[in-house]
C-alpha cells in the first residue's frame, strides 16, 4: 500500500486572526471568517468568554489598560482586527499605544486593520469629500481617534506592516444593541429643523463587519478607506424615512437654541457636524458591494 506522509504543519495552519475589541461588530466578523481562520478574542470581561467561544472564537482575557496583561499577544496572529475606542477622556490614546507595544515584541502580523471615526474630519459644512481630506477633530473624543490613527500608521511603517484605517460613520441594524432608531423614536427625541439640519452618514453593521473582513483581505498599505453607504440623507429626514417605515409619528423638530438648551453635550455634538462622504475606495479598493447600500435597505431589512 502507497504510504503518504502527512502534510507539513505550515499547510494545515490555519491563518489566525487577532480581533481586539470584539463586541457586536467583532461577533459579525467571526462569524464571517470560522471556520477558515481562527479566530482569537481579546476581552477584558471574563464573564464575556462562554459567549466568545460559542460564537466560533477563542477568548483571551487582558486588559488595554494593563499593558502587563497584553504581553501573549506577541507573535500570535497573523493579523489584527483593532475595534477596541480609546479611553473616555484625555488627548490621546494610550490604548492603541500598549496594543502596538505588545505586537512589537516578536512576530508582527502581517496586517492591521484599525476602526476609526469620521468624527476625525470634524465639521465639513456640508461637503462632499474622499479620504483625502485633511482631518480637523473638534471634539476630545475625536482628537483621541487621530491620535491612534497616528499611531497605527507609524507602527504600520516601522515594522512593514499593512495597516488599514477604517472611518466609520454611524453604525445601525435591528439586532444591534442601541442600532436602530426605533428606540430614539419611541423616546421622542427631537431633531433639527430642516433650515439648521446636518448630513449624516451611515453604515450597516453587516456591511461594516464585511468591510473589515475585504480590508484583511485586500486593504492597501497604510490606507484610509470610508465605510459608508450611498446614502445622502440629513439627520432630520432619516429619521422621518425610519418613522415611516415603523409606523412611527416623526420626531419634532426644533431650531438651533433650543437644541443647545434640550439635549445632552454628546447627542449636540453629532448635530453640529455635517459632512458627506465619498466611499470610492471602499467599493474599487476592498471591492465590497454593499448588501443595505441605502438606509432605506438596511431598516427594511
Amino acid at each position: 500500500m502507497l504510504q503518504t506522509s502527512p502534510a507539513p504543519a505550515v499547510l494545515r495552519r490555519r491563518p489566525r486572526l487577532l480581533i481586539v475589541g470584539c463586541g457586536d461588530v467583532g461577533l459579525r466578523v467571526v462569524r464571517l471568517l470560522v471556520p477558515r481562520w481562527k479566530v482569537l478574542a481579546l476581552t477584558s470581561q471574563p464573564g464575556r468568554v462562554a459567549e466568545l467561544r460559542a460564537a466560533g472564537a477563542v477568548p483571551l482575557v487582558a486588559n488595554l489598560d494593563e499593558p502587563a496583561s497584553l504581553t501573549r499577544l506577541a507573535g500570535l496572529a497573523d493579523a489584527v482586527l483593532h475595534l477596541a475606542p480609546p479611553p473616555g477622556q484625555g488627548g490621546g490614546d494610550p490604548r492603541t499605544a500598549a496594543l502596538l507595544q505588545a505586537l512589537a515584541r516578536r512576530g508582527v502580523p502581517r496586517c492591521l486593520v484599525y476602526a476609526s471615526t469620521t468624527g476625525v474630519y470634524g465639521d465639513a459644512q456640508g461637503a462632499r469629500f474622499d479620504e483625502t481630506r485633511p482631518v480637523a477633530p473638534r471634539s476630545d473624543r475625536a482628537r483621541r481617534r487621530v491620535d491612534a490613527e497616528a499611531r497605527v500608521r507609524w507602527f504600520g511603517r516601522a515594522f512593514g506592516v499593512r495597516v488599514s484605517i477604517l472611518r466609520i460613520p454611524g453604525i445601525y441594524a435591528a439586532d444591534r444593541p442601541g442600532g436602530h432608531p426605533r428606540e430614539r423614536l419611541l423616546r421622542g427625541t427631537p431633531v433639527l429643523r430642516a433650515e439648521d439640519d446636518v448630513y449624516t452618514n451611515h453604515i450597516h453593521a453587516d456591511d461594516l463587519a464585511r468591510a473589515c473582513v475585504a480590508a484583511i483581505a485586500r486593504g492597501k498599505p497604510q490606507r484610509v478607506v470610508h465605510v459608508s453607504d450611498h446614502t445622502e440623507l440629513k439627520m432630520g429626514d432619516y429619521f422621518d424615512l425610519a418613522a415611516d417605515l415603523c409606523g412611527l409619528p416623526r420626531p419634532p423638530r426644533i431650531g438651533g437654541v433650543q437644541a443647545r438648551e434640550q439635549l445632552a453635550p454628546t447627542l449636540l455634538s453629532f448635530m453640529s457636524e455635517s459632512r458627506r462622504l465619498k466611499n470610492g475606495r471602499l467599493l474599487r479598493e476592498l471591492r465590497l458591494r454593499l448588501r443595505y447600500p441605502t438606509v432605506r435597505e438596511g431598516l427594511l431589512a
